[in-house]
C-alpha cells in the first residue's frame, strides 16, 4: 500500500516513487480513484505498446500526480479507473489528476485480467485487444522492442499479414506460440510452472524463460513510477488550473464538471439538477443554446452581488466590498448551499430574459450576440425580480443590451464585464450614475462599412433592430417577425445585387457592407437575382405589389424606393446608411455622428 510521505507547512506537493505493482493494487482495491470530473480518454494501438515497451525496457514514462483525500476533507467525488472490477471499493486516499490512460492502459494490461479497450485511430471507434510479448523477438538486442509486443482481438485469434495465423485461445497454444501474456507479468511464476510443464521440462525452453525473467519481466517488477502527490488542502480553483496545466490531453477542465463533482460529495447531483433545467430552457428557442457553464455563471454573479450588498449593509468601505465577477475562480468558490439558495430564482431570471428578448425581437439562440451578455442579463433580472416588469426600468435595460450589442462591450474581458454590469446597471436603475457598459459605448460609421459576417454584434444587433421596427418582406409583405414564427429561412441579401455592382465598377467594401444588406426570405432573394433594383422593382409591381405598398416594405428596410428605382448607388448608400446610423443611435442612446460621403 502506498503511503503518503511527510510535508512541511510551506509545499503544497511531495514527489516521491512507487513501484508498479502496488499502484496497480491500489486501483484495483479503490484506494487511488479518479475525480469524478476526469473524461474518459482512450488510447490508440500504436501508443498502447509504446507504453509496454518503455516500461519493459525501464525507461521513464513520466511522473503523475496524484491529489490526497483526508478522511475528514474528501473534495470530490471519485470514480473507479476504467477495468477496475469492485462491487465494494474502500474510500480514495488519492484521486488520479495526471496520468490517467499511462495508468489506466497498465492496469487493464497487467492486472484487470480483461481485454483493453482500444481506440481505432482512423474512424475513431472503440474494440478490445490482449496484449503479449513474443518472447524470442523481445531477447533479440537489435530489436526494436515494440514489434515484440502484440495486439491480438478479443477472441486472441488473428491472421497476420504475411499470412501466419495465430492461435492464443488456450494457455497451451500460448505455451505452443511462444507468446507471453502480459496479463501474468506479475503472476510469473505459475505460468512459468504450467509453461515448462507442457513442454516437458525442455532445457532449451527454461533457459528460454529465464532469459525472460531476467531480461524483461524484471524491469516490470522493479519499475518505479515518479509521483507528484498534491496537498488535499489545495482550494478547488488551484486543482482545477493545476489539471488543466499538466493534463497531456490537453483537457480544457469544465467548471461544470469540477463543481458537479464537489457538489455529489454531499449527495447533491449538480447534473442531475441541471438536466431538469436544461429540459425547461429548450422550450424557448433564445434559451436552447443555455450552457450548464452559463446556468452556473448566472447563479454566482447573483450570489456575489448578494454578498456585496450584505457587505454594504455591514457598513464596509467601498473599496474593501467583495467583488462580483464570474470567471472560474469566482465560480469555484461558489458553495452548494448558495447553489441551491439561487438556483430556483436564476432559472425564472434566465425565461424573464427570454421574454425580454422577445420584446427586442430576439427570437433565437443564434440571435444573441453575447452568450456571456445573457449570462448578466438573466442575473439583472433576477435580482430585480417584480421590478424589472416597469416601463421605466424595461427601457433602461433596452439601452444597456443595445450598447453591448453596437458597442461590442463584450468582445473582451467577459467574466469581468458582466460582474461589472450587474453591480453598474442595478445602481443606475436605483439611481446611481449611467454604467460604464454605456458611457464608453459608441458605434461609427467605419464599424457599419467593416461587418461583413452574417454572425457578430453588429450583424445580430443590425437585424434584430430591423424586426423590431417592423421590418416587412418584399415579397410577400408580411412582416419579418411573422415569417421567422413560421420558420422560414430569413437571411442578410444584398439590395444592389452583387454581380450589378460588379459591372458597374462599385468598391467591394461599399456593396458588401451592412448599408447594402438587409434581411430577406430566400423567395425574395431569388426574384432581386443580379438584375438592377429598377428592373427587379418593376418584377414585384407585376407581381401585384402596388408603387404605395411597395415604398412602405421599402421604409420598413430605411430604403427611399424613389432613390432605389433610379439605380443609384452612391444616392442610396449615402440616405441609408445616414437612417441607420440615427436607428442605431436612437437604440444605444447616442448621437452618432456620421460624415456623408463626398
Amino acid at each position: 500500500m502506498l503511503t503518503e510521505p511527510s510535508m512541511d507547512s510551506i509545499s503544497t506537493f511531495d514527489m516521491t516513487k512507487y513501484p508498479l505493482f502496488d499502484v496497480m493494487k491500489d486501483i484495483k482495491t479503490g484506494r487511488i480513484q479518479l475525480p469524478d470530473f476526469q473524461r474518459d480518454w482512450v488510447w490508440d494501438d500504436i501508443h498502447v505498446r509504446r507504453l509496454l515497451a518503455s516500461i519493459s525496457l525501464a525507461y521513464p514514462i513520466g511522473a503523475v500526480m496524484m491529489l490526497q483525500q483526508g478522511a475528514q476533507h474528501q473534495q470530490f467525488k471519485p470514480r473507479l479507473l476504467d477495468g477496475v472490477k469492485n462491487s465494494a471499493p474502500q474510500l480514495p486516499n488519492l484521486l488520479l489528476l495526471d496520468g490517467q490512460q499511462r495508468l489506466t492502459t497498465l492496469f487493464m494490461v497487467l492486472l484487470s485480467e480483461q481485454p483493453v479497450v482500444i481506440k481505432n485511430s482512423k474512424n475513431q471507434g472503440l474494440f478490445k485487444k490482449w496484449y503479449y510479448l513474443d518472447i524470442e523477438k523481445s531477447l533479440e538486442p537489435e530489436a526494436d522492442r515494440k514489434s515484440a509486443i502484440i495486439g491480438l482481438p478479443e477472441n486472441k485469434l488473428m491472421r497476420t499479414r504475411n499470412g501466419d495465423f495465430i492461435n492464443c485461445s488456450t494457455p497451451e497454444h500460448e505455451y505452443e506460440a511462444q507468446l507471453f501474456p502480459l496479463s501474468k507479468v506479475f503472476f510469473f511464476s505459475e505460468w512459468r510452472s504450467k509453461f515448462s510443464k507442457y513442454w516437458q521440462y525442455d532445457p532449451q525452453k527454461l533457459q528460454l524463460i529465464d532469459a525472460l525473467e531476467l531480461e524483461v519481466l524484471k524491469k516490470f517488477e522493479h519499475y518505479q513510477i515518479p509521483v507528484i502527490q498534491l496537498r488535499d488542502s489545495l482550494p478547488k480553483e488551484a486543482v482545477c488550473q493545476v489539471f488543466e496545466d499538466t493534463n497531456t490531453a490537453g483537457c480544457d477542465l469544465n467548471f461544470f464538471d469540477l463543481m458537479s463533482s464537489s457538489y455529489c460529495v454531499d449527495d447533491f447531483s449538480l447534473r442531475d439538477d441541471w438536466k431538469q433545467r436544461e429540459a425547461r430552457f429548450k422550450s424557448f428557442k433564445v434559451l436552447r443554446k443555455v450552457r450548464n457553464t452559463d446556468f452556473i455563471q448566472a447563479v454566482t454573479l447573483v450570489a456575489g452581488y448578494t454578498r456585496r450588498m450584505e457587505a454594504a449593509r455591514q457598513g464596509w468601505n467601498l473599496d474593501k466590498l467583495p467583488g462580483v465577477a464570474c470567471g472560474r475562480s469566482e465560480v469555484l468558490k461558489l458553495t452548494k448551499e448558495e447553489y441551491q439558495t439561487w438556483a430556483d430564482p436564476v432559472h425564472k431570471g434566465f425565461e424573464e430574459a427570454a421574454r425580454f428578448l422577445h420584446g427586442q425581437k430576439i427570437f433565437d439562440a443564434n440571435d444573441v450576440a453575447y452568450p456571456i451578455q445573457l449570462v448578466a442579463l438573466s442575473a439583472i433580472l433576477t435580482i430585480l425580480s417584480e421590478r424589472s416588469r416597469s416601463f421605466q426600468v424595461r427601457g433602461m435595460l433596452e439601452q444597456w443590451l443595445w450598447c453591448g450589442m453596437f458597442g461590442e462591450i463584450y468582445t473582451y474581458w467577459h467574466d469581468g464585464q458582466a460582474g461589472r454590469d450587474v453591480v453598474e446597471v442595478l445602481a443606475w436603475i436605483n439611481g446611481g450614475a449611467v454604467p460604464f457598459g454605456i458611457t464608453q459605448a459608441n458605434f461609427s460609421f467605419e464599424r457599419l462599412l467593416s461587418v461583413r459576417k452574417r454572425l457578430g454584434a453588429v450583424y445580430q444587433g443590425f437585424a434584430a433592430l430591423l424586426r423590431r421596427e417592423g421590418a416587412v418582406d418584399w415579397m410577400t409583405g408580411e412582416e419579418i417577425n411573422d415569417v421567422i414564427y413560421f420558420e422560414e429561412q430569413i437571411d442578410s441579401h444584398h439590395i444592389f445585387p452583387v454581380a450589378w455592382c460588379r459591372k458597374q465598377g462599385i468598391d467591394p467594401k461599399m456593396y458588401n457592407c451592412l448599408v447594402n444588406r438587409t434581411p430577406l426570405s430566400a423567395k425574395t432573394n431569388k426574384t432581386i437575382g443580379s438584375k438592377a433594383p429598377s428592373v427587379y422593382l418593376k418584377e414585384f409591381e407585376h407581381q401585384g405589389t402596388a408603387v404605395a405598398s411597395l415604398d412602405e416594405i421599402l421604409r420598413s428596410h430605411y430604403i427611399e424606393l424613389n432613390i432605389l428605382q433610379r439605380d443609384n448607388f452612391e444616392e442610396f448608400f449615402q440616405a441609408r446608411a445616414e437612417e441607420l446610423m440615427y436607428l442605431i443611435g436612437k437604440a444605444m442612446g447616442k448621437d452618432l455622428k456620421f460624415e456623408l460621403i463626398k
